[in-house]
């Protein structure tokens, strides 16, 4: 699932169309139980992208073994009857804003 970052992205928490306000703040207070999230954003896919791959929501942690905690608890989890993905992103491509 890429390699180690502090970057964590998240895929099939929500579908198209799905994303609500309460989302970030959600995702950011669930995260938090892995260490300090420093950043959340929600990115959604143009038309078209498979459910399952339509929404991105990445969290940033202080450390890179913050994230490791999360992805190891967070990937297969269930969500809203969704089987979460969780998997590292590239730090310089988050910082950079290249999120598809």
């Amino acid at each position: 699932r890429g390699a180690p970052s502090r970057v964590v992205m998240l895929t099939n928490m929500v579908g198209a169309g799905e994303v609500d306000d309460q989302l970030r703040g959600e995702t950011m207070a669930e995260c938090g139980k892995y260490g300090n999230v420093t950043d959340c954003a929600v990115f959604e896919l143009p038309m078209g992208t498979p459910d399952d791959q339509a929404v991105r929501i990445f969290v940033v942690f202080d450390r890179t073994e913050e994230a490791m905690k999360a992805v190891i608890d967070l990937d297969g989890r269930f969500f809203g009857g969704r089987n979460v993905k969780a998997g590292f992103f590239s730090e310089d491509r988050y910082f950079k804003k290249q999120l598809s």
